[in-house]
């Protein structure tokens, strides 16, 4: 995907307070079509128009894939955030016209798996809510383990035991609960596949537990969208397009590719699917490579960069784009 293609046109149709944290928004077809079907772990773009400055946000669709009359997303506020959070929660409300992306899926359910074992951290539910509607359909196997920071930030608790009262375990940082992640992983049977979604830490945690147990990499999946971090504003040249771009202080290299008049391709905006990289035909200073996509020797040798997450710092940086 890139800046100008696969968009569909969204009303806001219902704003409703999870916790004090999060909001929950339902997008209907703005023409009153029908939606496009998704499998769970799929993700929507959203386009916040913010001013004179334009964000796009990946959030994960919490929906049933089969429901076609409508999208949800949630959203946590982070106050300490680039202002993509803040935009949901304090100016988006019921009637307004957005633009949102075709859902992608970089955290899709391996079909083969006999067993789904799913590890949630804080607002990393929200791709699980709707693997488990397409799970409920297929009558596949799963068992969710979900850790929040207290039982009032717990988003959709509730509605996951109810429904689900032996395949959901739930756990709470303020009353010192752990996952017991080694025992965990340890008791699963032959044909588990691992999911994890949640904060860095843990996602790093859970990856690293499997590989010391032998589970193989293919059977463990993760996802974490990065988002973009300021910094001091850099100046980039684009070699193809023959402009030189301004990256502001706020402002994440590819918004400022697109703010240019540049097309440029993406899938997920968080560091995670690699539609982004880009090529560095030259540079004088350091790279701020916050991304998860290129390894160390990739990220260490200058000729790569991902524009959605990592920034530069120095004199000189020449893009191929």
């Amino acid at each position: 995907m890139s800046a100008g293609t696969n968009k569909i046109a969204v009303t806001v149709t219902d704003v409703v307070p999870v916790n004090d944290l999060v909001k929950r928004f339902r997008f209907e077809r703005s023409d009153g079509g029908p939606l496009p079907t998704f499998s769970g772990g799929a993700h929507t773009v959203v386009e916040m128009q913010d001013g004179d400055t334009q964000r796009l946000n990946p959030y994960s669709l919490m929906s049933d894939p089969m429901d076609q009359t409508a999208y949800t997303i949630s959203v946590r506020r982070d106050d300490e955030g680039r202002g993509g959070s803040l935009f949901m929660h304090e100016r988006v409300k019921p009637g307004d016209a957005m633009t949102i992306s075709y859902p992608v899926n970089l955290f899709s359910l391996d079909l083969r798996a006999k067993k789904h074992l799913m590890i949630a951290g804080g607002i990393g539910i929200t791709p699980f809510l709707a693997q488990i509607k397409q799970l409920d359909v297929m009558n596949g196997r799963f068992e969710l383990h979900y850790a929040c920071r207290t039982e009032a930030l717990g988003s959709y608790v509730d509605e996951l035991t109810s429904k689900h009262p032996n395949n959901v375990h739930i756990y709470y940082d303020d009353k010192k609960q752990t996952i017991d992640l080694e025992h965990l992983l340890d008791g699963q049977p032959l044909g588990t596949h691992i999911y994890v979604c949640g904060p860095k830490g843990m996602i790093n945690w859970v990856r690293g537990k499997a590989a010391d147990l032998g589970w193989p990499r293919e059977a463990v999946h993760y996802e974490e969208f990065l988002a973009p971090q300021s910094g001091k504003p850099f100046e980039v040249k684009l070699a193809v397009s023959n402009k030189v771009v301004q990256v502001g202080e706020h402002q994440s290299l590819l918004e400022a590719i697109e703010a240019a008049g540049v097309d440029a391709p993406y899938l997920c905006r968080g560091g995670a699917c690699g539609q982004c990289e880009t090529n560095v035909i030259g540079y004088d200073g350091k790279f701020l490579h916050y991304d998860h996509w290129l390894d160390d020797d990739q990220q260490a040798s200058g000729k790569k960069i991902m524009p959605c997450v990592s920034r530069f710092e120095g004199k000189t940086l020449v893009l191929d784009r």
